[in-house]
């Protein structure tokens, strides 16, 4: 297992062609789903042809992939169990100074801080090891639990906006948000995740 880096109680991975079943299931929750495609379950062939190419590319730019599986840390001899995922993704392959920061994690998961934990550490390995000079994150406007966690995180809010989407789903009448972090303002903080 190529771990890319732990927190107090997250692993978080590389993904491996072997990781389809896991996938299936995460991106079969409808709930889990609702602010991506409004609840329709992504199918076993998208994920395999599509979904798992993005999660296995490595970034020149990093030396790194931008997706992560995201585990719970191992306690003696239970073994880590599979919560989703966490994006980390330069925006340009050969230039790391603005990345994309993304989680999808599975119900059992949410309200419980791993989506935070993972994003604050995320955050400070690529300002402190992978040359980072911006992160940012979006989300539909009506996504508040995401929204908390980008806040969490200490990405403040940088614009409203709409795009077309090609099927709406419900809330994305309302637009879409993005947030942003730089290098400078994690610098001198304040205090993350309040």
């Amino acid at each position: 297992m190529c771990v890319f880096l732990t927190t107090d109680r997250l692993v978080l991975r590389a993904f491996t062609a072997d990781d389809a079943d896991l996938l299936v299931a995460l991106d079969g929750d409808p709930e889990v789903m609702r602010y991506l495609t409004g609840g329709r379950p992504t199918s076993r062939e998208t994920i395999v042809a599509r979904t798992l190419p993005r999660l296995l590319h490595d970034h020149p730019c990093t030396g790194t992939r931008g997706y992560w599986a995201a585990e719970t840390r191992p306690r003696g001899e239970t073994g880590g169990a599979f919560l989703g995922w966490f994006e980390f993704r330069p925006l340009d392959d050969h230039d790391a100074s603005v990345v994309e920061l993304g989680y999808r994690l599975n119900r059992t998961a949410w309200g419980r801080g791993y989506a935070t934990e993972g994003s604050l550490a995320l955050i400070d390995k690529g300002f402190t090891d992978l040359g980072v000079e911006r992160v940012t994150a979006n989300t539909m406007t009506v996504n508040a639990g995401s929204r908390r966690v980008m806040e969490k995180a200490g990405l403040s809010l940088v614009r409203r906006f709409t795009e077309d989407w090609p099927e709406p789903i419900p809330g994305s009448e309302h637009g879409e948000v993005e947030y942003a972090l730089t290098r400078a303002e994690w610098r001198r903080g304040p205090a993350r995740g309040e």
